[in-house]
């Protein structure tokens, strides 16, 4: 332990004296309070830190102890269901402390250390065992078992394991090494900053699926992927986010708050909860944890936010789970570093960000991934990475949304027109892409359909074709179109509206399974097909438009999931409707 003196306080950073011996990113306790804060410079014995808390009161003079030890997480049975800020402290507890208004000083323990679990072994005394290995499970909810790990660094033969109900911090084995007897408890700590090791990286095969028409089909991100929200303010981020949340294809869920508006997770504590699991039936807040640190908070923990979600995210990955993490958003978390950056007078980057925004950025989508994880097993687990990104004025040339796209493999890019036409989710589908675009059309033409991949491409082809045809129009008028022009402009339409268009908050709309994704765009094509046959018979244009099962096809979105086989019924109707107008012509 290192004590040292304040010599100057400007917002979140300080700089004290006499620190010589700690180390840069160290955790010190600040004056009388026991303000948590991080060393992020040192030159010679003066150490600049960066506080967690408000600073308001605190002067020169005040002392300064290090811990000797980097900002690290608690993991271990507990967290999920739970919320936590950007540091890790429950918030549950620190309102049970300090009430609402949270006082400067309080903390808590991150994982209750007098809940009983109950430990079940899975191996015993005299195995070998490396780090990484389980131990044995914690039924942590009724839908995640926790499996308890031999921490990294930690190998030798197993001395003794016990069972029963323990808590967190109690010993549950010993394991002999070459270094002596070494005691393991269900707790772990682990730096935030430092990424969790694996034996290697696997290529990514397998979407994640979201229950997004306008993702999982046009726009993909892989189980293990990385993908970036860029969009003005009131675009839909965040409904975005909070869908993928609700309803990806993942074990684990990890929200992050960061720098948002506390009403938006007001939102997500309110609805998490009382929103059931499509594939468990049970509440999606027992796969879910929470981490707040909202635009009123402390601007120093937005940065630690981001580091807390992912180093836990990597330690379910590590269980050998599919974990999914939301970022929202990265921009906050780069105006934090801005902030410090500008307080410590580095020399500026662009836009005054400091010069290693991209660096900083790329090291934390180099988290993700699937990969072969640590131990004598085969498990694999993946983690996938979505951020949002708010550009200033949805300038996407700004340096944030530049060096997150040179990272990320999928570009979600939000329209604020389309927005503004309450088309939602307003992804823009001609400057969205998805580089796993290939690997996913091999996987859903193999578990789905094998023509999906073929409707998906045409269906795009229209799409990009509209845009030349509404120009026209806005130039010419609608009667410059032939009629098979016309007809395009009316499948596009239906395109955007009946397939692209996804309600949120409808009970049946708000999640689409690929398999009715499929349906969907196979009758709006085959609708297309048998009307522009019906135009070359010599049926007239008005009449194909007026067609009563038009109707149908609008409202395709809203047959749940359990009647899909009324699907057929729609496309012999219109081979019976159009059938019947090739005959009258």
């Amino acid at each position: 332990m290192n004590k040292g003196k304040i010599t100057k306080v400007s917002g979140p950073l300080i700089e004290a004296e006499g620190l010589s011996d700690a180390n840069i990113y160290d955790v010190v306790e600040v004056s009388k309070d026991k303000l948590i804060g991080e060393i992020i410079e040192m030159r010679g014995d003066v150490a600049s830190i960066q506080v967690y808390e408000e600073t308001t009161g605190i002067g020169p003079g005040d002392e300064v102890v290090t811990t000797g030890h980097p900002l690290s997480v608690e993991l271990g049975p507990g967290m999920l269901e739970r919320m936590y800020d950007g540091i890790q402290r429950p918030l549950e507890k620190l309102e049970d402390l300090a009430g609402e208004f949270l006082e400067r000083g309080v903390t808590s323990p991150a994982l209750n250390r007098e809940k009983l679990w109950e430990f079940k072994p899975l191996m015993e005394e005299g195995d070998e065992v490396v780090g990484g290995d389980i131990l044995g499970e914690v039924e942590e909810t009724t839908v995640i078992t926790h499996k308890i790990m031999v921490p990294v660094g930690i190998s030798g033969k197993i001395k003794e394991i016990k069972a029963g109900e323990f808590t967190v911090d109690q010993t549950i084995a010993i394991i002999a090494g070459e270094d002596g007897d070494k005691e393991v408890s269900m707790l772990q700590r682990w730096p935030v900053r430092q990424a969790r090791p694996s034996k290697r990286k696997i290529d990514p095969v397998e979407p994640l699926v979201t229950g997004q028409r306008v993702i999982d089909t046009f726009f993909p991100v892989a189980k293990g992927g990385t993908a970036a929200i860029p969009g003005p303010f009131g675009s839909g981020k965040t409904v975005i986010q909070h869908q993928i949340a609700k309803y990806a294809d993942a074990d684990i869920v990890i929200y992050v708050g960061c720098g948002e508006r506390g009403n938006e997770m007001t939102d997500v504590l309110n609805e998490f909860p009382e929103l059931v699991d499509p594939k468990t039936g049970e509440s999606i807040m027992k796969r879910t944890v929470l981490i707040a640190n909202t635009s009123n908070m402390p601007v120093a923990a937005r940065e630690a936010s981001i580091y807390t979600g992912v180093t836990l995210a990597e330690y379910f990955r590590d269980m050998g789970y599919n974990v999914a993490m939301m970022a929202d958003s990265t921009s906050r978390w780069a105006e934090a570093l801005r902030e410090m950056s500008g307080r410590l007078e580095e020399m500026p980057g662009d836009e005054g960000y400091p010069a290693y925004l991209a660096s900083r950025i790329a090291d934390f989508y180099e988290r993700a991934g699937i990969v072969e994880v640590l131990g004598n097993r085969e498990d694999i687990g993946s983690l996938s990475l979505i951020g949002a990104v708010s550009p200033p004025g949805g300038d996407l040339s700004e340096p944030v949304t530049q060096a997150t796209l040179r990272i990320v493999k999928v570009f979600w890019g939000l329209d604020y027109d389309l927005s503004y036409q309450r088309h939602f989710p307003a992804i823009n589908w001609l400057s969205s892409y998805s580089l796993y675009q290939t690997k996913m059309d091999e996987y859903i033409d193999e578990s789905v359909d094998e023509q999906f991949s073929q409707k998906r491409k045409r269906s795009m082809s229209l799409l990009q074709q509209e845009q030349g045809l509404q120009e026209v129009v806005r130039l010419v008028g609608r009667d410059a179109l032939s009629d098979d022009d016309k007809l395009k402009l009316n499948v596009t339409r239906s395109l955007r509206e009946d397939f692209l268009q996804q309600n949120a908050f409808h009970d049946i709309d708000a999640y689409c399974s690929l398999e009715k994704q499929e349906k969907m765009l196979s009758i709006i094509l085959y609708n297309y097909d048998k009307s522009l046959k019906a135009l070359n018979e010599g049926v007239e244009l008005e009449k194909i438009e007026k067609l009563p099962v038009k109707e149908r096809i609008t409202r395709l979105k809203l047959i749940s999931e359990e009647e899909l086989s009324k699907m057929e019924e729609i496309k012999e109707e219109i081979d019976k409707q159009i059938d019947e107008l090739i005959r009258e012509a």
